[in-house]
């Protein structure tokens, strides 16, 4: 089918602070039996380091500060817990992982008073959550109590036994329309189930029997995770999430008619194209036939048949599964980036932001695929619930698009991070050659505009050591669980991910040194089957290569300078 290039009707478009991807897979839809939630944080200009919160005791009475996550900016104080919990990224040591995409939603419901936005309620519930259910209970407790500051927002919340989508708006700031502070709905995932969630709303009718409402103080008594029953498809809401919007005048119908997108984050043109795309794309990776739902990914006919919020894959994913579905340019489908010249001659599948451009005072689109230039670190978070918690978190981080690096292994219970991943000496605007974000972007940014002549040399040191690390993963874990206590598998792990973090930054510098000689003023010098430059008879460098134009491109070329660049006959 033809990439459409059309002009962009709507003027919704995305904040780029939080442009993210999410992807859970149940612990039944796995190949090992884990839970896995991935991540990318798609922030323009944003440096962000892999973040440590260590475990800590507080006294009665002490209080705890809130910074926006996305400005630094103070909002307010909360009261602090007895006990915080040790988190390494968006995972923490009980095996709780929580991920975001930002979809924004009606403006007015932005609560300015709001004490909580949604990066610390994120990190803040990591700290003091055990389980997925208790996050959940702690995250909506948090933003009635104190207020929510952000926009609309869906978080993935899980644990090493099931998956959630939760979706959460403000009420806005005036408590004369809403004497609650937020309206919010989540969905359990099935545990044989994949779903994704991509900067828009996904939650639509979930109150006409799909689903069993249940209040969140009996969901562990009546739905135990561990009992002998299956869990049934779980849903837990407001209890205003439907008189609120009645109250607004957005919604006028029956009860099991109302959609929570439908009525506080309609899809429109830009939602579905730059954003549900991505969940397609996802979706279409393990189903047999996705191809019903293009006309919706595509945003431009109205009446399309929404995708629905989970799907039952066409097979068990695996993590290198998941490693792929993150690297995603939308190869091979409707919404591939190799039909035109926006890649530029060396058929890079990126495009400059943002996301849409104006010609000639119409306005036009970039697709926008998973795989992203912006992205400031990525993740895949793994739970695994047949492990002692200190051995079965494990956090595959990486600092820069996920298709650009490896993911290297951080477990969640470490009590330290590597020196390249924790921002010391280093920051947005600082280059430091000890630092995983700025060594990363180095290679990266000389890959992207030479990207199909440089790219193999990259994609072979990464998927290197990708294997590498999953053939270490079985042994080192059975060497974790072959100590006699908590204490000494954390000390082992520890050591263990923050000697992976260094040979990574270290292979990650030997390989900018090769790229630069190799690829050198667009030219390639020849390499022996070792990898090693070869030489010449005399000592010297061996002639190199010239590869000029790819064909596509040069075709191209001659196609619009007809014959001022072809050379006359003799």
């Amino acid at each position: 089918m033809k990439r459409y290039i059309i002009l962009l009707l709507t003027c919704c478009i995305l904040s780029p602070i939080c442009a993210c991807t999410n992807f859970i897979v149940g612990k039944n839809a796995s190949k090992d039996g884990s839970v896995f939630v991935t991540y990318n944080a798609d922030s323009y200009g944003a440096f962000m380091p892999l973040y440590h919160y260590p475990a800590a005791k507080h006294q009665p009475g002490d209080m705890r500060k809130v910074y926006e996550w996305d400005t630094n900016k103070y909002l307010g104080e909360i009261a602090e817990v007895p006990e915080t919990y040790n988190v390494i990224g968006n995972s923490n040591e009980w095996q709780v992982t929580i991920g975001e995409t930002t979809f924004g939603g009606r403006h007015e419901m932005t609560d300015s008073t709001g004490i909580i936005d949604y990066g610390s309620l994120i990190y803040i519930t990591l700290q003091r959550a055990k389980t997925a259910r208790e996050a959940l209970q702690i995250m909506t407790s948090l933003v009635e109590q104190y207020g929510y500051y952000s926009e609309g927002e869906t978080f993935s919340v899980a644990d090493k036994d099931e998956a959630w989508m939760l979706e959460m708006m403000g009420c806005g700031p005036d408590r004369s329309k809403s004497p609650e502070r937020t309206v919010w709905v989540a969905i359990r995932i099935p545990d044989n189930a994949i779903a994704a969630h991509a900067n828009q709303s996904r939650i639509t009718q979930f109150l006409d029997g799909r689903y069993t409402k249940v209040k969140m103080k009996d969901l562990m008594k009546k739905y135990p995770v561990n009992g002998k029953k299956p869990v049934p498809n779980l849903m837990l809401c407001s209890d205003n999430v439907i008189r609120y919007a009645r109250t607004m005048g957005w919604f006028d119908g029956k009860y099991a008619d109302f959609s929570y997108n439908a009525a506080y984050a309609a899809p429109d043109f830009s939602g579905r194209r730059y954003c549900e795309a991505r969940v397609w794309s996802f979706f279409n990776r393990f189903s047999d036939d996705f191809s019903r739902y293009v006309p919706y990914a595509q945003g431009i006919e109205k009446g399309a048949e929404p995708m629905p919020l989970w799907i039952i894959p066409n097979r068990l994913v695996s993590l290198q599964d998941l490693r792929d579905a993150m690297r995603d340019h939308y190869e091979g489908t409707p919404f591939a980036l190799d039909s035109d010249i926006g890649g530029g001659i060396f058929e890079m599948p990126y495009r400059p932001s943002p996301l849409s451009f104006k010609v000639d005072g119409k306005e036009y689109f970039n697709e926008r695929p998973i795989s992203t230039f912006q992205t400031a670190w990525s993740f895949i978070s793994q739970m695994r619930s047949s492990m002692p918690r200190e051995v079965g978190a494990c956090f595959w981080f990486g600092n820069d698009d996920g298709n650009m690096v490896a993911y290297t292994p951080m477990y969640s219970a470490i009590t330290r991070v590597p020196k390249c991943f924790s921002g010391e000496g280093a920051d947005d605007i600082t280059f430091s050659m000890d630092n995983a974000f700025w060594v990363c972007n180095w290679v990266s940014n000389m890959v992207y505009p030479r990207y199909s002549m440089m790219f193999p040399s990259l994609k072979s040191v990464r998927d290197s050591l990708d294997a590498s690390y999953d053939r270490l993963q079985p042994e080192i874990e059975a060497k974790a669980l072959a100590l006699a206590t908590p204490e000494e598998r954390i000390a082992m792990l520890t050591d263990y991910s923050c000697k992976k973090g260094d040979e990574m930054i270290a292979r990650w510098k030997k390989l900018a040194c090769h790229l630069i000689v190799k690829y050198n003023d667009m030219v390639v010098r020849p390499e022996d089957e070792n990898g090693n430059f070869k030489r010449n008879k005399f000592g010297g460098g061996a002639r190199v290569q010239r590869p000029g134009y790819p064909e596509r491109y040069a075709k191209e070329l001659v196609k619009q300078t007809g014959t001022d660049l072809l050379i006359p006959a003799e």
